[in-house]
């Protein structure tokens, strides 16, 4: 589908264009406010949501995901795996503030942004970001709170592909390095544009990200984190190796209470990685929000069910794993698909995940520890793709909005050309950290070595990497 001058919008937003704003309802919106303008478009309940979704999006990096994963571990590697997702969350949050809000949300080309903001240089109390509705603004600094956590978030993702078998500090350099050419990036080229109010005036009109100029609907973060951080995981656990004894020595989780605890923080989190990613409270993020919900529970059932039918049992690690690969799903098409489409969205994606992490696997040898590429991966490509039909007005989706017109208004919706354009934006996000993570882990190993010693491994990371113990009993 040929979307310019148009553009999909990524919360499908509001037809209430003007809500909360009966100063404007007479005079209609204002194009291309000043900043003393966009003062008086700030609503408190917008800002107060954003800022309680940044706190739910930390919550499922610590202690939600650090919990989730050192669960599925054995005992000698859990502390390791809370070490390596607390440090991801610091070092992620410093880069942040440093160079990577602005590398994401300046403008600088399609592909990537500049340095204009780099250690926040002229963000604020007094400046704003744009919302998917004409004339309603945030606070810059709760947008950069809460695209941070998103960015602490993603790189920790990753390292479920190779637990048990990774260096510390080199790990962390991976991580810096991947944020900078992978992750701001991809960001850029899905998320960053002008805004609404803007897209109308010509020295704006192409102030965008490559894969937003295509049109391509990602509402919260299908190819930006799941299928970014699903492929990465992928390359690393290849490029690391197995783990020593894999299929000849017995490595069941060593807890999974703290991996179903990890899971329900998860979830919970979740509303605010979705629902929040709107930027405003209002109908579409109780949307988002029912989707997240209902696309996880239905997740959870078909896994479960797929177990039954395959083993004559279900278990608690299908049941969690299930419930992730449903929040994985729904992710991009939160916003854009109706409640009935999310609720099949998530039948469909355990079974498909279920093959990968079974299956597909075992058949290509490949040692994907905690399931990170059949998980986050595929489940991101099945969700990022299904969006596309998901988002259909005639299947109850949301559709996408033409900001080029102002006030904004519907487009017309052509779910074959919005595939297609989905498929294209997978493609590139595929390629795109592929080839990054091929590099960097490739180079990280060659100069500093990616994995511990055998004895140090065989003894648990726990000791040989940093001297404690999770347990001592």
């Amino acid at each position: 589908m040929n979307m310019q001058p148009k553009l999909a919008g990524l919360g499908a937003l509001s037809a209430t264009l003007l809500a909360g704003l009966p100063a404007l309802a007479q005079e209609g919106p204002i194009l291309n406010p000043t900043v003393e303008q966009m003062a008086g478009m700030v609503d408190k309940g917008d800002t107060t949501w954003m800022l309680i979704s940044s706190a739910l999006v930390l919550m499922m990096a610590i202690p939600a995901l650090a919990l989730f994963y050192g669960g599925l571990v054995r005992t000698k590697n859990m502390l390791s795996l809370l070490m390596q997702v607390f440090m991801i969350v610091a070092i992620g949050a410093v880069m942040w503030i440093a160079v990577g809000y602005s590398l994401a949300f300046t403008s600088g080309g399609p592909y990537v942004g500049g340095l204009s903001k780099a250690m926040l240089a002229g963000v604020g109390t007094g400046t704003f970001a744009a919302t998917f509705s004409n004339n309603v603004y945030i606070p810059e600094y709760a947008f950069v709170i809460f695209q941070m956590t998103f960015a602490c978030i993603t790189p920790a993702l990753i390292i479920g592909a190779f637990a048990e078998r990774i260096k510390f500090w080199p790990l962390m350099l991976f991580c810096i390095l991947w944020s900078l050419l992978a992750y701001y990036p991809i960001a850029h080229m899905v998320w960053f544009w002008a805004g609404p109010d803007f897209l109308s005036v010509p020295e704006f009109a192409n102030d965008k990200g490559l894969l937003w100029g295509w049109g391509a609907l990602d509402f919260a973060g299908g190819t930006v984190v799941h299928i970014n951080a699903g492929i990465a995981g992928l390359v690393g656990c290849i490029v690391v190796g197995k783990r020593i004894g894999l299929n000849k020595e017995p490595m069941p989780p060593h807890s999974l209470t703290m991996t179903m605890i990890g899971a329900s923080l998860l979830w919970v989190g979740w509303f605010g990685f979705n629902a929040g990613s709107n930027l405003e409270a209002n109908g579409l993020a109780a949307l988002a929000f029912l989707n997240t919900f209902v696309a996880t529970a239905a997740a959870t059932l078909s896994w479960v069910l797929v177990e039954q039918l395959r083993h004559g049992r279900p278990s608690l690690l299908g049941a969690v794993t299930g419930a992730v690969a449903g929040l994985v799903a729904v992710t991009p098409a939160a916003g854009f698909a109706s409640p009935g489409g999310a609720l099949v969205l998530g039948l469909i994606v355990s079974p498909v995940c279920f093959v990968f992490v079974s299956t597909v696997k075992k058949r290509f040898g490949y040692d994907d520890s905690l399931d990170v590429f059949g998980v986050h991966g595929i489940g991101g490509i099945l969700g990022a793709i299904g969006t596309g039909v998901l988002a259909d007005p005639s299947l109850g989706g949301q559709g996408w909005f033409d900001y080029t017109v102002f006030p904004a208004v519907p487009g017309a919706y052509d779910m074959t050309a919005q595939v297609i354009t989905q498929i294209k934006a997978v493609a590139v996000t595929v390629a795109w950290t592929g080839f990054v993570s091929l590099l960097l882990f490739s180079l990280i190993k060659l100069v500093f070595g990616l994995r511990p010693s055998t004895d140090d491994e065989r003894q648990g990371l726990d000791q040989t990497a940093h001297g404690e113990s999770a347990y001592n009993m």
